[in-house]
């Protein structure tokens, strides 16, 4: 407990400086681009739905049964 503390390296604090600012940096960037997929793929998944309407009942592919001629 009386010892003398060991010194920080001089180089050591401006490197963590650097790479906490990358680190940053990444984040954001990988941030912005989820957010860019997820609008991109939003606006794809409402074009296509407003295009091929997939709630409306498809057309029948046969007519029905004529009677009463």
């Amino acid at each position: 407990m009386e010892a003398v503390p060991v010194g920080v390296p001089p180089e050591l604090p401006g490197e963590a400086v650097r790479r906490g600012a990358r680190l940053l940096r990444l984040r954001r960037a990988g941030r912005r681009l989820l957010w860019l997929v997820l609008c991109a793929a939003a606006v794809a998944f409402l074009t296509w739905a407003a295009l091929t309407r997939p709630w409306a009942e498809p057309p029948s592919l046969t007519t029905p049964p004529v009677s009463g001629w």
